[in-house]
């Protein structure tokens, strides 16, 4: 997709300031500072729609992008933040989950990984918790540009029985950089819309 148009609508913290658009929507989870917002900047072709932090736990609520009045992207808090209260982290988790599970609107879930690394319980979790309520998921692991190509098998082998992945479950190797994976995501997304 060509994306000319792309702006943050709302950032929300209840269901009743979701949009009312009936656009199909792409819910982005991940750990903190994974890159989620990179990856939302690479694929609308933006430097900094998206807010980038080194500062882990910066999304503390749910960021809806409207993508060419065809899409949302949704950024939802990162996971697996210490240092935020657990008071805090189960009131996100909550919300979080209210939004997955109950949205009609929302088409898949991307679940950003680093590919560099095994999947974190944090991420097992998310995972399980998407196939638990039959939630279709796109994995993409991010930071390729920072693995030899010739690793980059090994490193996905990784992920995927770290995940304990499902066969139909797409694993799309990515790079905010380079703009590696950057047709295969959005050939995953159109596919769902």
């Amino acid at each position: 997709m060509k994306v000319h148009h792309a702006e943050i609508v709302i950032s929300a913290v209840k269901p009743e300031q979701y949009p009312e658009d009936g656009y199909p929507e792409f819910a982005l989870a991940g750990r903190s500072n994974v890159g989620k917002s990179s990856f939302i900047n690479k694929m609308i072709g933006r430097k900094s729609l998206a807010r980038t932090s080194s500062k882990p736990g910066k999304t503390q609520t749910l960021n809806f992008y409207n993508i060419e009045h065809k899409l949302f992207f949704v950024d939802v808090p990162g996971y697996g933040y210490a240092k935020v209260s657990k008071t805090e982290r189960e009131k996100w988790g909550k919300f979080i989950e209210q939004y997955i599970t109950g949205r009609a609107e929302l088409k898949a879930v991307i679940q950003i990984i680093d590919l560099r690394h095994p999947p974190t319980v944090d991420d097992v979790m998310m995972y399980d918790f998407l196939k638990h309520y039959n939630i279709p998921c796109i994995i993409v692991a991010t930071k390729a540009d920072k693995i030899p190509k010739g690793k980059w098998a090994k490193h996905k082998k990784i992920v995927k029985d770290g995940l304990d992945m499902v066969p139909n479950d797409p694993l799309i190797v990515f790079s905010s950089e380079t703009g590696l994976g950057f047709d295969e995501a959005w050939q995953e997304i159109e596919s769902r819309m």
